[in-house]
């Protein structure tokens, strides 16, 4: 096995990536140390929040991943790194794992092309951004530079904080989503930010522009969601019976001519659950190239080869879902704190079209 140069601390989103140097610990995953069996690439995934698991999975079986296989006992982390090439390997309490990026996939985290942040509320433990569509909340895949935690880390000079200090995401949108996004800003914040998102103890509404007018005012949509079968994209979700429970409950605001506009309210937090669940009653969201128009829409994004017709037919160039409202709790006081963000601007002016 090669020598190799280890860094002695956590990932600082200020400075280029190179290496990550991680340590399965019992205690932060809530188990008891003769409980932990888990997962390689699941357990990078946990701490890489920067990287899609496809590329987790990727660095592991090209090589770039290394296993303590050592007894876990031995002080200072002294133990002998192996190459592991199986995303599978089951980790115990104390592994010391390794990631050597390559240099082809460095990227200088602290590029920010623009580092304009609307902060809807801010203070010692929490910080609430309003997030403008089309930009990512963190690297990943293709858009490795300009994400919205390397905004809030240059505004808070995350470089010259102690590691303890950096802020964190505590939950994510998608990239065309705009809207609300919570941050904590020390670990204790985070982590209790992070348990009430887990356990369905946040509020969380959003605003979607619907094709369609519904016949109904209001509804409860509570229909499992899994993976859809059948189709050529991985991420792509569906309404399945023994899928994850997920329950959605809307009400339309305005009805438009061929869209209306909608309030979702959800009380689960699956992958793309309000696209799917609207979807599912025959309302897709306008914009929205991966359910409700054609897959083909959305395969022809990735390869950037959408044409001004295309786009005629999506109406808007992303979908058309906002992040309005959420409520949770205060990690320092323990008072219901709520923030809210207005339509953003070019949902607002679609509807003042129609």
């Amino acid at each position: 096995m090669s020598k190799l140069r280890l860094l002695k601390k956590d990932r600082d989103l200020s400075k280029p990536l190179e290496q990550v140097e991680l340590l399965v610990r019992a205690s932060d995953l809530q188990l008891r140390p003769e409980e932990v069996e888990l997962r390689l690439d699941r357990f990078l995934g946990l701490h890489m929040h920067w990287r899609s698991r496809t590329s987790i999975q990727d660095l592991i079986k090209d090589g770039y991943v290394y296993v303590d296989v050592t007894s876990p006992d031995r002080p200072n982390g002294t133990g002998e790194l192996v190459q592991e090439k199986r995303p599978g390997r089951r980790l115990r309490d104390r592994t010391r794992v390794l990631v050597v990026v390559p240099e082809e996939l460095r990227v200088d985290l602290t590029m920010v092309v623009d580092n304009d942040l609307v902060v809807l509320r801010e203070d010692e433990d929490v910080l609430a951004v309003d997030k403008p569509p089309m930009l990512p909340v963190h690297p990943s895949g293709r858009h490795l530079a300009d994400t919205l935690i390397q905004r809030v880390h240059a505004r808070y000079r995350a470089d010259e904080l102690d590691r303890e200090a950096r802020p964190r995401l505590a939950h994510r949108i998608d990239r065309e989503t705009s809207g609300i996004v919570l941050v904590g800003m020390h670990p204790e914040a985070h982590s209790e930010l992070r348990r009430q998102f887990e356990h369905h103890e946040v509020g969380k509404e959003y605003l979607a522009i619907v094709r369609g007018t519904p016949t109904q005012d209001y509804g409860t949509i509570d229909d499992p969601i899994g993976s859809a079968r059948g189709s050529s994209i991985g991420l792509k979700m569906a309404c399945r019976p023994d899928g994850d429970e997920a329950r959605t409950d809307w009400k339309v605001l305005e009805r438009r001519r061929g869209c209306s506009l909608v309030h979702c309210r959800l009380f689960t937090g699956r992958q793309h659950q309000i696209r799917v669940h609207m979807e599912s009653i025959g309302h897709p969201l306008v914009g929205d190239k991966l359910y409700g128009y054609g897959e083909h829409y959305f395969q022809k994004y990735n390869d950037g080869e959408l044409t001004p017709e295309d786009l005629a037919v999506l109406e808007l160039p992303r979908q058309a879902l906002h992040h309005h409202r959420l409520t949770f709790t205060h990690p320092g006081t323990g008072e219901p704190v709520v923030v809210e963000s207005p339509l953003a601007r070019d949902l607002a002016e679609f509807l003042a079209t129609r």
